[in-house]
């Protein structure tokens, strides 16, 4: 407990303990024939014993009621429970009934409170946890002794020294150094990994054993660990339909049940005056009060935001980053789930498989590997990446100029000042070149010199391990359609497609290709529910961007990713999206049970008020004690290991 709720309980048991007290002395005092200093004076000093529980437990939201009404803003819970109480106590001070209603009211209110409190702190405490990654201090190395320096002070470029126990506090690249560095709080996975010299680090993990020398790569700020912290501080800020109408529900619905509750204790009476019967006015107003008691939507504008802000929490804790309950509601209608390949359901890892030259133009193999890897030497794609490691040699850069990167069709450079094309046959065919493919299935990346076909690489990327069992558990759990769109050729995205399972692939996209499918896929309302596009959040900003829900694939550390998605998954693994989806569903089926529940009740005692049935203790279980069972069914989206 935090010291606001030590004081709100300190005050609950004050109050109870004077209740008793009180009570046990109505038993030997008999206050109504009480006299004090020869007056008659039982009834009064009844009424001020009484009043200590009341304002003991009651004054902070008389205090908030009495500000609201200063500042306008005047139909709120704290004065639906500050009108309801004052009145049952002019009530009981007019006809001589108890006090202990409006006492009880205002303790179970603060209960009440109390309770939701703590539930609210147990979810912050769920995320407050992936605060942790927020790093206190960076060590920089200084004549030979290490200075603890704050990490928005450190430059880039900079050696910073990462000691076994500390959290690193900078992306970087390690330079010196071996150690197992534990990812939980960013991936919500146990198992910690190997890292060695020229190994990518990323700020938020922990270094477990060696001492790591690294070299930042950009400046704190910017860094994974801010980039995280930010997006979720955030989250509260993007609600949800569900969110904004309970907000707007609560707007009309206070002022809508003030004037009803004011229309019960005028107009009945009025109207048995008008036919010469007894008003019977206290009777009415006890009821107005009963209503005012019982109409309080503290389960729903408590329990509905907890709900979203738990299952976020909860999402959170297994390496799922949601910006904003919006975006959970959305993926809980999710229909359709479109897949980008490399990077995605494949592991992006590409190994050359084959080399075959055309015999047009005379050039060996070691010859064309050699020249593709030159062109490529700018490059940091997957691709581009096997295909120098295939060469495995250094690279003379002096060899080549004017590297032109042509976007969806490949490279064009000049080698050995010969003019080279490389890259896929839609390349080739632009610049009229007859190309023949091989019979290997794979990527392939033509190569042509001086506008004569060379010959033909062949690159096969690796499927993820769990990227079938992905698509199988998404269709198991309501998803109807599984897309897959690629740059890729028709051959392998086929392949690949069929050996996952996913439905629909298509090929050979460019990225405003990408765009275009995704439009058409969403007003042909295909799966009739949203639609996600899965990317690795590199090259797929402008898809991310344009779903209804975008999800980056493997975005450890990727900057385009964090901006560009609407939910991140801090590690590749696709069963997370899944796993992603149950969360939100569960989270919305508590919502609506919570709606259900909350709006049902209320109704129900609402109209056992007016009719004089329910008296006040059910309209404490109508208000506390809906919001107490509301609250805990909210927290329950918080438990989501298992799901």
């Amino acid at each position: 407990m935090n010291k606001k709720q030590k004081k709100a309980l300190k005050k609950i048991i004050i109050s109870i303990a004077c209740l008793i007290v009180i009570k046990v002395s109505e038993i030997f005092l008999d206050y109504e024939n009480l006299y004090i200093f020869g007056l008659p004076g039982g009834r009064l000093l009844l009424f001020l014993l009484y009043m200590v529980p009341y304002l003991v437990v009651g004054y902070d939201i008389l205090k908030k009621a009495a500000k609201g009404i200063a500042n306008r803003q005047v139909f709120d819970e704290n004065f639906l429970m500050a009108v309801a109480t004052i009145g049952a106590i002019i009530v009981a001070l007019a006809y001589g009934s108890d006090y202990t209603e409006a006492v009880a009211v205002m303790l179970f209110y603060q209960i009440g409170e109390l309770f939701q409190s703590i539930a609210v702190g147990k979810s912050r405490r769920n995320i407050s946890n992936l605060m942790d990654i927020r790093p206190d201090y960076a060590n920089i190395e200084e004549d030979g002794e290490l200075k603890q320096t704050d990490p928005d002070e450190v430059a880039v470029g900079s050696i910073i020294v990462v000691r076994p126990g500390e959290k690193i506090p900078i992306d970087g690249i390690v330079t010196e150094g071996t150690s197992m560095i534990n990812t939980a709080a960013l991936t919500g996975e146990s198992v910690p990994r190997d890292v060695k010299a020229n190994d990518h680090v990323i700020s938020g993990c922990i270094n477990m054993s060696g001492v790591l020398h690294i070299r930042t790569e950009k400046e704190f700020g910017e860094s994974t660990a801010s980039k995280i912290l930010d997006l979720v501080e955030n989250a509260a800020s993007r609600k949800s339909k569900s969110e904004n109408f309970i907000s707007k529900f609560a707007k009309y619905y206070t002022p809508a049940v003030c004037c009803s509750a004011l229309a019960l204790a005028v107009i009945p009476p009025v109207i048995a005056l008008l036919l010469g019967r007894d008003a019977n006015l206290g009777n009415w107003i006890y009821r107005a009060l009963t209503f005012l008691v019982i109409s309080c939507p503290c389960a729903l504008v408590i329990s509905i935001p907890l709900s979203f802000f738990a299952g976020i929490g909860g999402a959170s804790s297994n390496g799922i980053l949601v910006k904003g309950s919006n975006y959970l509601e959305a993926l809980s209608t999710t229909g359709t789930v479109v897949f980008d390949k490399t990077g995605t359901m494949t592991k992006g890892v590409f190994e050359v498989t084959d080399v075959c030259t055309s015999g047009q133009y005379d050039i060996t193999r070691e010859k064309l590997i050699e020249y593709v890897a030159l062109a490529e030497c700018d490059s940091n794609h997957p691709i581009s990446v096997s295909l120098k490691n295939a060469y495995n040699k250094e690279i003379d850069r002096d060899r080549v100029h004017d590297i032109e990167e042509l976007s969806g069709h490949g490279i064009k450079a000049k080698v050995d000042n010969k003019t080279l094309l490389v890259g896929n046959e839609r390349l080739m065919r632009s610049e009229g070149i007859a190309v023949t493919p091989p019979g290997t299935i794979g990527t392939l990346v033509y190569v042509a010199v001086e506008g004569i076909y060379a010959g033909c690489i062949v690159i096969s990327d690796v499927i993820k391990e769990h990227a079938k069992e992905a698509i199988d558990s998404l269709h198991s759990v309501g998803v109807k359609n599984t897309v897959m769109l690629t740059g890729d050729i028709k051959a392998v995205a086929d392949d690949v497609a069929k050996k996952l399972g996913i439905k629909a692939v298509y090929s050979e996209l460019l990225p405003a290709d990408k765009v275009a499918k995704v439009e058409e896929l969403i007003s042909s309302g295909s799966g009739d529910g949203k639609l996600a596009f899965v990317g690795d959040g590199i090259n797929d900003a402008p898809v991310l961007s344009r779903a209804d829900i975008g999800i980056a694939m493997g975005a450890l550390g990727s900057d385009a990713a964090i901006e560009a998605a609407d939910i991140v998954l801090m590690d590749d693994d696709p069963l997370k999206i899944s796993k992603a989806i149950r969360i939100a569903k569960k989270c919305m089926r508590i919502v609506y049970e919570n709606t259900a529940f909350a709006i049902g009740v209320k109704l129900i005692c609402l109209l056992l008020g007016a009719l004089g049935i329910a008296n006040m203790w059910v309209a404490i279980f109508a208000d506390v004690g809906v919001m107490v069972i509301a609250v805990l069914n909210a927290i329950r989206a918080l438990f989501v290991k298992k799901i």
